[in-house]
This record gives C-alpha cells, structure tokens and sequence, in this order.
C-alpha cells in the first residue's frame, strides 16, 4: 500500500536543511498535509578500530540536545564526493588520525518517517597519526576507547547520537 504524493512545498529552505509540507493521500482516499525534513547531503561515519588501542572516539558537546557524549568521526558529504571518501575526510580531520582500509557496515535512513537524510557507515581497520586535527573545535578530546570500557560507556549513556550508535552496535555484532 503505498502512499501518494500529490505536491510539495517549501516551508523553509537553506544548504543544510528544508521543511517542507507534502500533499499525502492513503490507500483509501484520505488526504492530508504531512511535515518533511528534507536534508540536501548525506553523511558518513567510521568506526576506527585498532586491536592494541581500542576505539577512536570524539568527546564531544552538542548544543542543540546540551549533552556530552563519545561520539565516531563523522560528518557531511561534499558535493561530488563518495561515501568512502568523505568517511575519509571526517576522520582525518576530526581526529588527526588517517584511517587504515575501509569496509562498509551499513546504509540507513535514521528517521524515515519524517526525513529523507541518509548515513553511511564504515569501519576502519587501524589508523596511522598524521597530526593535530584540522577541525579545532570538533571535540574536546580524542581518545582511543578499549571495547570493554565503549561497552560500559553505551550502557551509562555516554553515546547518544544516532549515527555512532549504530555504527559502533553494527561493529559490535559483526
């Protein structure tokens, strides 16, 4: 059964996000007016691993919700750029720390619902420092995570952005 869309409009547009409002109408005739958040670019995120050192993780605060929590390299998709290659870039940037070979974990629209936005997920196998991060005021500090400490930190409720959520439980169970 799916759904028919009839229309859309802009409610607001800019280069990072659109909310709109779209003309829906079910199976059985109903029509209504059903809010989108429309979000131009994708993003990528990697879950940088090494078997000595752990985890690589951000610290990091985010005004929008006012919490601190670990968080993986990850960030927007440039124009003209691949998922890897931005996967990439995050990394070196946020962490100063070039990521080893990248494997695909997953691809997934975290609130479909209501959004069109997409991630993509990859694992890194080891890292190679390269310098202070490029992004300064990324994280207020970079530290490689040990799984068994990743693990107590995801229960007491240190890492509570979607993206490396589920890219750390993806690593996790494969």
């Amino acid at each position: 059964m799916k759904w028919t869309v009839h229309g859309e409009r802009d409610i607001y547009r800019s280069e990072w996000v659109a909310l709109t409002l779209a003309d829906i109408e079910l199976p059985d005739g109903t029509r209504f007016d059903h809010h989108v958040v429309r979000m131009p670019a994708m993003a990528s995120g990697t879950v940088v691993e090494d078997p000595a050192r752990g985890v690589l993780l951000l610290w990091r605060h985010r005004f929008v919700t006012d919490t601190w929590g670990w968080e993986i390299p990850a960030g927007r998709i440039d124009p003209g750029e691949s998922p890897e290659e931005a996967a990439r870039r995050e990394t070196l940037e946020e962490t100063g720390w070039e990521p080893g070979p990248l494997t695909r974990l997953s691809t997934y629209h975290p609130h479909n619902g209501t959004s069109d936005i997409t991630f993509h997920l990859f694992r890194a196998t080891g890292a190679t420092e390269v310098g202070e991060p490029l992004d300064r005021f990324e994280a207020e500090r970079i530290e490689w995570v040990s799984w068994d400490v990743l693990r107590e930190e995801i229960r007491a409720g240190r890492v509570l952005d979607g993206l490396s959520l589920t890219a750390l439980l993806w690593a996790m169970a494969l």
